[in-house]
């Protein structure tokens, strides 16, 4: 089984990625969540992999933080949700929301997801209940997966925390910055929008 891959960004097509690792390119898909952290193309990216074996292909998935393939592989176990769903509920929610969508038993904020109806969406509450560790966890050290220190994103997200907020909180601020040219200009709209609300 392949578990983890280092190598250069070569093709990124969401929700496919190809990375090339010493001349071999490995096409790994990746949730959207994921794909929004990964840095521009030519540049060196790690990955946590998940390989599924059917006998008509060999499918990697892979993910920026260890905990988001954890709750990849915590989804993938419950019935009625293959590998396609899975991808599509870490893509639509983070792994907080949908630990609070599984604790409030809000089927309803489930089923949008897609791929969900309402069957799926009862049986992951049913299901997730006794696994809100596992989904609320983000990244290894319990921070919120920050985007690569190489990309705007990442350095008003990283300043966003040196100015004392949480990591998911300046992900959420700094994401709800548009048409900003530098970093400075990120962080000053996200400050400015968060004293709005």
């Amino acid at each position: 089984m392949i578990a983890r891959l280092t190598g250069t960004l070569v093709q990124k097509t969401p929700p496919d990625i190809v990375l090339d690792v010493n001349g071999v390119g490995y096409l790994v898909t990746a949730p959207m969540s994921s794909i929004y952290h990964l840095p521009a193309l030519g540049e060196r990216v790690v990955l946590h992999t998940h390989m599924v074996v059917r006998e008509d292909a060999q499918l990697l998935f892979g993910f920026v933080t260890e905990s988001e393939r954890t709750q990849f592989q915590t989804l993938i176990k419950i019935s009625g949700v293959g590998p396609k769903v899975a991808l599509g509920v870490l893509s639509g929610m983070t792994g907080e929301e949908l630990a609070n969508a599984v604790q409030a038993a809000d089927a309803a904020a489930l089923a949008r997801l897609p791929g969900i109806g309402k069957k799926t969406a009862e049986r992951l509450i049913v299901e997730l209940k006794d696994k809100l560790g596992t989904l609320e966890a983000t990244s290894a050290d319990g921070a919120a997966p920050v985007p690569s220190a190489n990309t705007l994103l990442g350095e008003a997200c990283a300043a966003l925390e040196a100015l004392g907020y949480k990591a998911s909180e300046a992900l959420r601020m700094a994401k709800s910055v548009k048409d900003a040219g530098s970093v400075e200009e990120i962080i000053r709209a996200a400050l400015q929008n968060s004293v709005r609300r």
